[in-house]
């Protein structure tokens, strides 16, 4: 498991039952590590996303699963005219990188990864880091100038690259919603219709909307899923129409969701009180699953503090394994990591005194 935090990056390893953890770490320590993960194509290639106030953005590779580690490429330029987007006055300002926000290493080559960065662009790199060309065509569409921060920033925090399709390139932004690619990153078109958002001057908007993450399933790459600021809303056409599926959550605010490993229908979502009180509904820190793509929800419970909790969990900062039954972990902003091996239906705490977990991902060697 990659663990990136406010002070550094984590490591836990643990047995083939994923009952024993061990712990190992900090890397980096004293770092934001804003996205650790690992290639599938190569799993003992790590890259990871380390900000500091006084050096910037600073990207790292590991060759040998985390036992050392190489300071690769930093050049996040953006290509062309840079351009302006709206602040929240309603004025224009010019883009401005400020940090990686989320990494996606292809499916397929070790080599290659996608960086979602602040303010919102997309850069690739095809030689293991050491360098970052910007796929202007997104910051260049013409909607550029509407896209605006959310309150954590304008990030890029959503990359999808599809298994079955592989010119095809979905991602998110906070705040201006979810943009699609046909073409690996040329061109881009803005994929929001269904999304409603209420703080909008436009609520049902071509762009705008505060998307906080999506995910799909490998086996269907058309069905995706949604937690938006408010509402948890479904894709089954690849994100050009979206639909709400929030269902009998007690709250359809949250940041991270992700799709079960076998069951492509069965979702997790963590709700948070509102938009102002970032920790869970009343108290209670409870995992949301669905088994039948949304609407219809179950409060996962056992294991998990009932009472006086009061942690958010973040975008980055929840994931699924492939075994069988599949894991599901989330990190909290207490700095607790919990697992589940039942697809689940229980919970423990495999860590519970790091720094705020920024980001959780699992990486099988």
């Amino acid at each position: 498991m990659l663990v990136g935090t406010r002070k550094g990056a984590f490591i836990l390893n643990s047995d083939e039952k994923r009952k024993s953890w061990k712990i190992d770490g900090p890397h980096f320590g004293g770092w934001e590590i804003y996205h650790l993960t690992g290639s599938p194509a190569e799993p003992n290639r790590l890259f990871a996303s380390q900000v500091s106030d006084w050096f910037g953005q600073v990207m790292q590779r590991s060759d040998d699963a985390g036992k050392t580690w190489e300071t690769v490429g930093n050049d996040f330029n953006y290509e062309g005219e840079v351009g302006t987007h709206q602040w929240y006055d309603g004025s224009q300002r010019p883009w401005g990188f400020k940090r990686v926000w989320h990494l996606e290493p292809s499916l397929d080559d070790p080599d290659t990864a996608y960086a979602g960065v602040e303010d919102a662009a997309l850069f690739r790199t095809g030689d293991g880091g050491k360098t970052w060309q910007e796929l202007p065509g997104l910051r260049q569409h013409g909607s550029g100038p509407d896209w605006m921060p959310g309150a954590g920033g304008m990030c890029l925090h959503t990359i999808l690259l599809d298994p079955k399709n592989r010119g095809r390139i979905t991602i998110a932004i906070s705040a201006a919603g979810v943009f699609r690619s046909e073409d690996h990153g040329k061109t881009w078109q803005p994929s929001n219709k269904g999304l409603v958002s209420e703080m909008m001057p436009n609520p049902t908007g071509e762009v705008g909307h505060c998307v906080h993450r999506i995910a799909a399933h490998p086996s269907r790459p058309d069905t995706l899923f949604m937690q938006k600021h408010w509402d948890v809303m479904r894709s089954d056409d690849a994100g050009a129409n979206w639909h709400e599926v929030s269902g009998n959550l007690p709250s359809d605010f949250g940041f991270p969701i992700v799709v079960h490993a076998h069951e492509p229908e069965t979702i997790y979502v963590v709700p948070i009180k509102s938009d102002s009180e970032h920790y869970p509904p009343d108290g209670k820190l409870r995992v949301y699953r669905s088994r039948s793509g949304g609407n219809e929800w179950e409060a996962l419970t056992q294991g998990l503090p009932q009472e006086h909790c009061y942690v958010n969990i973040l975008r980055d900062a929840m994931c699924v394994d492939a075994n069988d039954p599949c894991g599901i972990y989330f990190g909290t902003t207490g700095g607790q990591v919990y697992a589940s091996a039942d697809d689940g239906d229980s919970w423990r705490p495999i860590a519970e005194h790091l720094p705020a977990v920024l980001s959780v991902e699992v990486q099988t060697l």
